[in-house]
């Protein structure tokens, strides 16, 4: 019998730290991360260039700073999609070690 995603997905559980999101994300927000992560690594990528063509350190550091500027904000939307579902999820079985481990999220999101 073939397997579905989530049963594609559970089965590749290697550790105990790997964990699945329950509620899958919409096919409009995959597709949007995507183009996000997609946007960074054209950022990144440019900046290798840059350096190859060995342009001026400023420009340089403009290029890192945005793109650190940009996957933070990706990081955002990530977290505020774990607040919209696993949190609230969580929360609703009344589970709420979730909200210390959603601290510990946040602060690493500096």
């Amino acid at each position: 019998m073939a397997k579905n995603g989530k049963e594609k997905a559970a089965s590749k559980k290697t550790c105990a730290h790997c964990q699945y999101k329950h509620t899958p994300r919409e096919e409009t927000s995959v597709r949007q991360l995507h183009s996000r992560l997609n946007r960074i690594i054209g950022q990144l990528n440019g900046i290798k260039s840059m350096l190859d063509e060995n342009r001026y350190c400023g420009d340089v550091l403009i290029q890192v700073s945005a793109a650190e500027s940009a996957l933070r904000t990706f990081g955002y939307v990530i977290l505020r999609d774990h607040l919209e579902s696993c949190v609230t999820e969580e929360i609703k079985k009344d589970n709420t070690k979730i909200i210390d481990e959603t601290m510990s999220l946040i602060k690493g999101l500096k």
